[in-house]
């Protein structure tokens, strides 16, 4: 007669059963019967609720999918001879880009006789490079490429904590905004008037409060 080595719903080892015995304490426990280790002598087979099994796995693979980083690279192009606002503007994205914890990828784009001058171009790297380097580190050196020249920076911070930051940050501003609807909702203090009390309206004159 086939037997199996069951193994409660709590993880209790039963013990070695027949196989009908088996499926009869699944039933009346009204769980199923599922073969855990086809290759154990004997098998192993759990009593579980299949269903819910299936149901908290893909949770599981779920959440832990949310919660994997995925480094992504960002590129921003700059011209050798970038003016300073706009290299402002250009330094700006990288600082975000970092910060959101993303690989940036520098092209320089060199032009017409621009490309007789690539120090222009490793000058403008180093000075970016400088100017992000508590949130990035030169990851790949700069390197001409064609009529380009590129360098790639790596964020100091893991994608996992901008991740985590990033949700911390979007719950404080959600509570806050929730704060501020609630003291905007909430009625205006009542004026409560004891008997006796002298009440002055607002449009009388000096004179008629001085009369009365």
């Amino acid at each position: 007669m086939p037997e199996v080595r069951l193994v409660g719903p709590d993880g209790q080892q039963v013990g070695i059963v027949a196989i009908q015995d088996a499926l009869r304490l699944a039933q009346e426990a009204d769980l199923d019967l599922v073969e855990i280790v086809p290759t154990g002598r004997p098998p192993v087979a759990k009593l579980m609720d299949y269903g819910k099994y299936k149901y908290e796995s893909a949770m599981k693979a779920r959440e832990a999918r949310k919660n994997q980083a995925h480094t992504i690279i960002k590129e921003m192009k700059l011209r050798p001879k970038i003016d300073p606002h706009d290299y402002e503007t250009k330094k700006g994205h990288v600082v975000r880009f970092l910060n959101a914890g993303d690989k940036v990828k520098i092209t320089i784009m060199f032009r017409g006789r621009e490309q007789s001058r690539p120090e222009l171009g490793r000058r403008l790297l180093d000075r970016l490079a400088t100017d992000v380097e508590d949130l990035g580190f030169v990851e790949f050196a700069p390197k001409q490429d064609g009529r380009n020249m590129i360098m790639v920076l790596g964020p100091r911070k893991k994608k996992v904590e901008a991740m985590a930051e990033a949700r911390a940050a979007k719950a404080a501003k959600a509570e806050s905004e929730g704060r501020t609807r609630d003291r905007e909702d909430a009625p205006a203090a009542e004026l409560e008037i004891e008997p006796g009390d002298e009440v002055v309206e607002a449009g009388a004159s000096a004179q008629e409060s001085a009369e009365q």
